[in-house]
């Protein structure tokens, strides 16, 4: 009978042992995740830092001055192109695509290659 008693104690001190150390694991991977996303939020609070700093910075007011509202520097010339014509991206497609069509595999490949 006290046989069967510590058993019974033994068995149950290692059922509680073993829900213990499963429960403190998945808190532990829980703890661990919880880390990971606060350093990832840390991170992208310095980055947003970053970039703060930097749209606070000259350069990059010029840049947005120069590309949104057409300023320029003094002694600087702005010129300002035509967009290309339908028939100047056709004819240089068909130009290339035509090349390519009158060369074997082999000679694309030396074209590739070596220019």
């Amino acid at each position: 009978m006290l046989l069967v008693v510590a058993l019974v104690f033994c068995a149950s001190w290692a059922w509680g042992s073993i829900t213990a150390m499963s429960r403190n694991w998945e808190l532990e991977q829980k703890v661990s995740e919880r880390r990971l996303e606060q350093r990832r939020l840390e991170l992208e609070v310095e980055n947003l830092i970053l970039e703060q700093e930097y749209y606070k910075t000259e350069e990059y007011q010029e840049l947005v001055a120069r590309s949104k509202q057409g300023k320029m520097l003094e002694g600087e010339t702005m010129v300002i192109l035509p967009e290309n014509s339908e028939g100047a991206i056709n004819k240089y497609d068909r130009k290339e695509s035509a090349d390519l069509e009158k060369k074997s595999n082999f000679e694309q490949w030396m074209v590739f290659l070596f220019g």
